[in-house]
């Protein structure tokens, strides 16, 4: 029995699968529309539409880094119990060497790549059926060059970070000094590499906000506005400090900035080093968790 592209559209509508997964079901059953929704179900592919709504929050980043490449992914799942199992952790790997390996241009990309005759998005539907949980590929990084990695609390937190030098990757004072960087920027979290890096447009919003406050102040609000510009500027200095990788003190050494860490590195070694970019990804961050009011429900359910 042939099928068309809208028997493929109204399978989907009804299961929640994707296109793919409805043409191959499709295909299978020989156009029949219902023996195609129970195969999605049979596959437990069904299934899974239906959770890919639940938050999935929990998880863990994991890199990688190899022959100059590096990369970082995050993987979602709805529990910690999920996160921690050595089936998640074991695809987590291999989605950060599939990145590095093959340079996809985004998570559709990365989900459609193939390793071991298998797409990514297969090898995450398989876990689903294992594990039963929402699980997502969120976002990734990729570097080429001389590239450290560094991972937090079993996968908490990722950093990824990018040098400009002529030392080797393996040399061992330079690696040293790239997982420094690396756990300065896991533990400050700033939000760029340098002052040129900060966009204009944020630097005046934060110009607005500062004076905004000033000006809020019994104790300012009456200073001239030449002198509130001034001010701004020596606390635009200390934005600079605090949210500036290289302006940054150096958690190790509070007499030196990330960035004279780096310089002093370079001139001990008698090379140049320079923080080329990073990446810093922390599980979960800026998704909503599932709040669940215990109380209201088991209130609900006596009512």
């Amino acid at each position: 029995m042939a099928f068309t592209a809208k028997d493929v559209q109204a399978l989907r509508e009804k299961t929640g699968c994707g296109m793919m997964d409805c043409k191959k079901a499709l295909t299978e059953c020989d156009g029949d529309m219902d023996a195609a929704a129970d195969y999605l179900r049979e596959k437990g592919l069904a299934s899974q539409a239906k959770k890919a709504s639940r938050v999935a929050a929990e998880g863990a980043v994991c890199a990688y880094t190899k022959n100059g490449v590096g990369a970082v992914v995050e993987l979602n799942s709805e529990t910690d119990f999920v996160a921690n199992g050595e089936g998640f952790k074991a695809l987590a790997a291999e989605i950060a060497e599939v990145v590095a390996d093959q340079n996809p241009a985004d998570v559709e990309a990365l989900l459609a790549c193939k390793k071991d005759g298998k797409t990514v998005e297969e090898k995450v539907q398989e876990l689903f059926l294992a594990v039963r949980e929402n699980i997502k590929v969120r976002r990734f990084a990729r570097f080429e060059g001389k590239v450290v990695s560094y991972v937090h609390a079993g996968g908490k937190i990722g950093v990824l970070v990018n040098f400009d030098t002529s030392l080797d990757a393996d040399n061992a004072e330079f690696v040293t000094m790239g997982k420094n960087i690396a756990m300065q920027i896991a533990a400050m979290n700033p939000s760029y590499l340098d002052e040129a890096s900060v966009p204009a447009e944020v630097l005046e919003k934060e110009k607005e906000i500062l004076i905004a406050q000033m000006k809020e102040d019994p104790k300012m609000a009456s200073k001239p506005d030449a002198v509130l510009a001034k001010i701004v500027e020596g606390k635009i200095g200390k934005y600079y400090k605090e949210n500036c990788l290289v302006e940054q003190q150096f958690v190790m050494d509070g007499d030196v900035t990330v960035g004279k860490y780096v310089e002093n590195t370079a001139k001990a070694l008698g090379a140049d080093i320079k923080i080329a970019s990073f990446v810093r990804f922390e599980k979960g961050e800026g998704i909503e968790k599932r709040k669940d009011d215990f109380a209201a429900e088991v209130a609900s359910m006596v009512k």
